[in-house]
């Protein structure tokens, strides 16, 4: 499963390798909204951890032979804190109530760098075995979230019309949760075809890298190999900034009409690729607690269900580099192996479970 591609390879060396800056990430403003820093808890965010880890768990569980990248579960999830009891429910492994069909929303670059990577349809056939429709949405690779937001809209009302309760579920990665928040404020007519958000190493609240960097940094991509994606609006780094994504959501509210989840990156620094670790430490300078790109608290979407913290940097969670790229991989992405189908079938049937006990 390739979730798209973000901060990638040539704007994430770049990035890493600005490391002399002696510019702080967060530098001193006033222009943000008044921001407070407490639990989850206490900002709304419903804590199902315990819950979904016996779904992940069982799901890693049922088949470890046919699992690509299989992990023991201990090792594909971080504990972070008090995590909530598991409950003892059975963990439904058949068809699900609902075969979901899941859009992914890729975030900066994956429109430039698709053709090298050459993940299209990635892990499709292995999500489709599990019962789940599996796609990707694509948005301009160099363009702002609002931009973006109007194609997410699009391509929804394009879907043919269903009968029965929604089975769409947006999942956004990295930058691609912005543009999904987007589309569903200033697009209401979308949602009732949504049955639910998913964030991915979302940059939900925006990356301090984005403070050091500058849009013509992205535009190199489109020099990538293969490139074929345009110059866009050429607001894709703004969007990424902590400053514009936290004034955002400062002034739009999200809808209750939608359900929205929150899976949150959070590896061991052990669990860094090489080629990540200069991000990963440039951005420890404001927290250590991240996956090379963005910090784990900026990830949660106000007002969602917490279902993991995950033992997997930014891009191992998404981009399938180990798989289409092994030399690349053994050399420089060093720990991008990750078992994301399994991930997404778990996330897929904790949704399912979850609408069927508390429809919307």
């Amino acid at each position: 499963m390739s979730l798209g591609a973000r901060f990638h390879l040539l704007p994430a060396a770049l990035l890493a390798l600005s490391g002399c800056t002696v510019t702080p990430l967060l530098p001193y403003a006033t222009d943000t909204p008044p921001l407070v820093l407490v639990p989850a808890a206490q900002a709304g965010v419903n804590d199902q951890r315990g819950r979904f880890r016996e779904v992940y768990c069982a799901v890693l569980a049922a088949r470890p032979a046919d699992t690509p990248d299989h992990r023991p579960c201990e090792e594909a999830l971080t504990r972070v804190g008090t995590e909530p009891a598991a409950s003892g429910k059975p963990v439904v492994l058949g068809a699900p109530r609902r075969p979901f069909k899941a859009l992914v929303v890729p975030g900066i670059g994956y429109e430039c760098i698709e053709p090298w990577l050459k993940s299209a349809g990635e892990g499709r056939e292995e999500l489709r075995r599990r019962g789940f429709e599996f796609g990707v949405l694509r948005v301009d690779a160099l363009s702002s979230s609002a931009f973006n937001a109007t194609q997410v809209r699009d391509a929804v009302l394009a879907m043919p019309p269903e009968s029965g309760s929604p089975r769409l579920v947006l999942v956004g990665y990295s930058k691609g949760i912005a543009d999904i928040l987007e589309a569903l404020v200033a697009h209401p007519e979308m949602r009732k075809h949504v049955a639910a958000v998913v964030a991915v190493a979302g940059a939900v609240g925006g990356s301090p890298l984005a403070n050091d960097a500058e849009q013509y940094m992205a535009d190199l991509m489109r020099h990538f190999p293969g490139a074929r994606c345009g110059p866009g609006d050429g607001g894709a780094v703004h969007s990424l900034r902590p400053g514009p994504r936290l004034a955002w959501l400062a002034a739009n509210p999200l809808p209750r009409d939608v359900r929205f989840y929150s899976v949150v990156t959070y590896p061991s620094p052990d669990r860094i690729s090489a080629i990540l670790k200069p991000s990963y430490n440039k951005l420890s300078a404001v927290d250590a607690r991240n996956d090379s790109q963005v910090i784990f608290r900026d990830q949660v979407v106000p007002g969602s269900t917490l279902l993991a913290y995950i033992n997997a940097d930014h891009w191992a969670v998404a981009v399938p580099l180990s798989r289409t790229h092994p030399t690349l991989a053994s050399v420089f992405v060093t720990q991008n192996a990750y078992p994301r189908e399994a991930l997404l079938d778990a996330v897929l049937r904790y949704i399912d479970e979850d609408l069927a006990i508390a429809p919307r």
